[in-house]
């Protein structure tokens, strides 16, 4: 197991950062970059490792795919150019990479296997290799097809109507990609309106797509042409640095070029309900997704309320709530955040763990926690449990310790954000970039 000692008890971080690129939006820009006829170009990429895994797996199925830092260059066929692999398509960490590869797959006739870590291994997949059968394609794995490894034989699929049971970007996001390769029309219905990356990008590639309240449809046989994708920076991402600048003393931090999606931005309607000094600027668009600057200073907070339609908005920013909401007055209540169960790790337990560790104040119940402020923190020896996230929010966490820190299993974090630590060095030295 490897450790790393964490920086605790610091007095202030200031400087600008720009954070690496949304995982999300990189993900995807990959995959219809592979499936669109042409050449693709990403500016922005995350050459982080579960986004490296879907380069992996497209090279696999003969894509050509050139990759140098956070710039991307694709050369594809088209979807009816993707080839049967010769190897098991390794998804690593990647759950994104798993769902939607499964849409694409279920389209393609030929036979392919997925597999993943020991993280993967216990994520649902059954929340979309039902409906992916019930469009027609053949799949099959562990318990049923419920969880990897998974075998697909794709193709003859059919458009369907499909209520979610969940509201999932990944669930969502595979149908749709099985609809593009489907005879007839494909029409997700969601209980809560979930990420839209999927939607956006599809019609930056000039793919159709319609949208009626919690429904989106899409008509199959479209086929994508490649196109110039820039990537903003991550706001889960950046959310890190946000809590940060908040309840550091003395900060003042400034993150350019940030995704601002109006499907991820309930980190920053929970930062300014508990009062959080934030400022966004310098709005803009590309590629149909909007991005700002953000400034934040060390704020005073109150505790809030946390749940309903905003959950699905802030799901991957509940660690880093639950560290903020330690430093506020009052109490906290997160609620609705069942979905954090099935995560990289179960978050729930996770977070409470480790929060307590360092002296937090923080209690689990079933379906979210409850954070009772303002509570000093005190260094320990805790634990990522193979979670960015929560290696992140541990780190951030030490920053307010009085005590020493030590984190294990800290690589977690090269995930999503490869030089988190570098950053966090730099607004501790007074650095820009």
């Amino acid at each position: 197991m490897t450790t790393q000692p964490l920086v605790t008890n610091i007095t202030s971080l200031n400087g600008t950062i720009q954070v690496p690129g949304d995982k999300s939006i990189s993900h995807r820009a990959v995959m219809f970059g592979s499936i669109a006829k042409g050449k693709t170009t990403i500016t922005g990429f995350l050459p982080g490792e579960d986004c490296l895994s879907t380069i992996s797996c497209f090279k696999k199925m003969g894509v050509t795919i050139n990759q140098e830092g956070d710039y991307v260059e694709i050369q594809s066929d088209g979807i009816n150019g993707l080839k049967e692999p010769f190897e098991i398509l390794d998804v690593g960490n990647s759950g994104t990479t798993t769902r939607l590869m499964l849409g694409i797959l279920a389209t393609r006739p030929f036979h392919s296997v997925i597999i993943g870590d020991e993280s993967i291994a216990k994520r649902p997949m059954g929340r979309v290799t039902v409906p992916l059968r019930q469009m027609g394609a053949s799949i099959d794995g562990r318990n049923n097809g419920k969880y990897t490894p998974l075998s697909i034989r794709g193709g003859n699929t059919t458009g369907i109507r499909y209520e979610s049971p969940v509201a999932s970007a990944q669930v969502k996001s595979a149908i749709l990609l099985a609809g593009l390769g489907s005879k007839g029309t494909t029409t997700v219905t969601e209980p809560a309106l979930s990420r839209d990356h999927t939607e956006r990008m599809l019609a930056a590639f000039g793919a159709n797509i319609t949208r009626e309240g919690l429904s989106v449809s899409i008509e199959g046989g479209q086929e994508l042409k490649g196109t110039t994708i820039e990537v903003p920076g991550d706001i889960s991402s950046a959310a890190f640095l946000l809590v940060a600048g908040a309840i550091v003393p003395n900060s003042k931090i400034t993150l350019k070029n940030v995704g601002m999606n109006p499907t991820r931005t309930g980190i920053i309607e929970v930062l300014k309900r508990m009062g959080a000094d934030l400022v966004v600027f310098n709005e803009r668009t590309a590629n149909g997704e909007p991005i700002a600057d953000l400034t934040i200073v060390t704020s005073e907070l109150k505790g809030i309320d946390i749940g309903g339609d905003i959950i699905p908005t802030l799901i991957d920013e509940i660690p880093i709530i639950a560290l903020l909401a330690t430093q506020a007055e009052g109490k906290t209540t997160i609620r609705d955040a069942e979905e954090l169960k099935v995560k990289e790790t179960n978050r729930i337990d996770t977070v409470v763990s480790e929060l307590k560790k360092m002296g937090a104040n923080i209690e689990a119940t079933d379906d979210g926690m409850v954070v009772y402020g303002k509570e000093a923190l005190c260094g320990a020896a805790v634990e990522s449990y193979g979670d960015h996230r929560i290696g992140m929010m541990l780190a951030i966490a030490a920053l307010i310790a009085k005590s020493e820190a030590v984190l294990h299993n800290p690589e977690a974090i090269a995930v999503s954000y490869p030089n988190f630590f570098q950053h966090l060095d730099q607004l501790i030295q007074h650095n820009n970039i």
